[in-house]
C-alpha cells in the first residue's frame, strides 16, 4: 500500500466510491419516495444510512481484528464531538441541501472541503502555518466554486440559494471542523474506532429524530423493494469501505502524498451525476470543465509539499500538514 501504484489504486477506489454517493443519494430519494420538502424523512434517511455504515465498520473491524471494537470511557468525548460535527450537523445540512440542487453543483461545492480545512487549521485551530502556496491554492479552488455557482445553468445567471447550495456549503464547513478535530483526537484514540462509533451514534440520533418528526424510511414500491434496499446497502458501504481504505492508506504513507489524490472526488461526482442523473444539461460543459480544473488545481497546490533537499526535511513539517479525507455524500 506504500508503493505509488498501491497508493493510486487505493485513493482512486475511495474517491470513486465517494463520488458515486452524490447521484446515488438523489436516486435513493426517488426509490424511497422522499420529497425535498420532507425534512423529517431526509434526516431519517441519512440517519439510517450512517447507522448502517457504523455497524459495518464496527462489525467488519471486530471480525478482522479478532476482538470486539468497543470504545473505552475516555473515547466517548471524542466520539460525541465527531458525531455532531462530522455526521449530525454536516449531513443534516448536506442531505437537505442536496435535495434542492444538482449533484453536479453539490460535488463541486463539496470539493472545497480540503481548502476550508487548511484555512481553519491555520486561522482557527492554529495547527499549521498559512503559507503563500496554501493561500494561492485556496484562492484558485474557491474561484472554481464561485464560477460554477454564479454562471450556473446556461442562461440562468446567478444560481446560489441559501436553502440549496448554501446548506451544502455549510455542511462543508462542518466537515472541515470535524477533520481538524479528528486530527487532534487521532493522537490518543483509534481513528477507525472513532469513525465506526461516531457513525453509529450519530446515525441512531438522526434516525430517531427523523422518525419522531414523522419521517419515513421505506421503499416507495413495497412489491419491489430490492432496488431500494440494494442502493441503501451500497450507500452504507460507501462510508464504511471508502473511509477504512483511505485510513489504511494514510497509515502507510505521508499525508501529503495521499491528499493530492483528493481531486479525483469532485471529478467522479460530476461525471457520475451527469451519467446517472442525466444532469449533463445543468451546467455549461465548458464552465463545468473550467470549474473542475480550478478546484482540482487548488487542491493539488495546497497539498503538494514544496520541493526541498531531503536532508533539510524534518518530521515537524509533516506533522504541521493537515489534510482531510474527501467528503462523500
Amino acid at each position: 500500500m506504500s508503493t505509488t501504484p498501491g497508493v493510486l489504486a487505493a485513493c482512486t477506489v475511495s474517491c470513486l466510491l465517494w463520488g458515486s454517493a452524490f447521484p446515488c443519494v438523489k436516486i435513493g430519494y426517488e426509490l424511497f419516495g422522499i420529497q425535498s420538502s420532507d425534512l423529517a424523512s431526509l434526516i431519517a434517511f441519512a440517519g439510517a444510512r450512517f447507522l448502517l455504515a457504523g455497524v459495518m465498520v464496527i462489525v467488519g473491524t471486530s471480525m478482522a481484528g479478532g476482538h470486539a471494537l468497543v470504545p473505552k470511557r475516555r473515547d466517548w468525548h471524542a466520539i460525541g464531538a465527531l458525531a455532531f460535527f462530522q455526521t449530525i450537523a454536516q449531513y443534516s445540512l448536506f442531505y437537505i441541501g442536496l435535495s434542492r440542487t444538482s449533484g453536479v453543483t453539490s460535488s463541486i461545492i463539496e470539493a472545497s472541503n480540503s481548502l476550508l480545512c487548511v484555512l481553519l487549521a491555520a486561522i482557527v485551530f492554529r495547527t499549521e502555518r498559512l503559507t503563500s502556496r496554501k493561500v494561492l491554492g485556496c484562492a484558485v479552488g474557491f474561484a472554481g466554486v464561485i464560477l460554477v455557482n454564479i454562471v450556473g445553468a446556461p442562461g440562468a445567471g446567478l444560481s446560489f440559494s441559501l436553502g440549496g447550495e448554501g446548506l451544502v456549503l455549510l455542511s462543508t464547513v462542518c466537515a472541515a471542523v470535524s477533520s481538524n478535530l479528528a486530527k487532534g483526537f487521532s493522537a490518543d484514540h483509534d481513528p477507525v474506532l472513532l469513525s465506526g462509533w461516531q457513525f453509529a451514534l450519530a446515525g441512531a440520533v438522526m434516525l430517531a429524530c427523523g422518525l419522531g418528526l414523522g419521517g419515513h424510511v421505506a421503499p416507495v414500491d413495497p412489491a419491489r423493494p430490492l432496488p431500494a434496499v440494494a442502493l441503501f446497502v451500497y450507500l452504507g458501504f460507501i462510508s464504511a469501505a471508502a473511509y477504512s481504505l483511505w485510513t489504511i492508506t494514510l497509515a502507510c504513507n505521508p499525508v501529503s502524498r495521499v491528499a493530492v489524490f483528493g481531486f479525483i472526488n469532485p471529478v467522479a461526482g460530476v461525471i457520475l451525476s451527469a451519467l446517472l442523473l442525466g444532469e449533463a444539461h445543468v451546467l455549461d460543459p465548458v464552465v463545468a470543465a473550467i470549474a473542475l480544473v480550478m478546484v482540482s488545481a487548488g487542491i493539488v497546490i495546497v497539498n503538494r509539499a514544496p520541493q526541498r533537499p531531503a536532508k533539510k526535511l524534518s518530521a515537524s513539517l509533516e506533522a504541521r500538514h493537515t489534510m482531510a479525507a474527501p467528503h462523500e455524500a
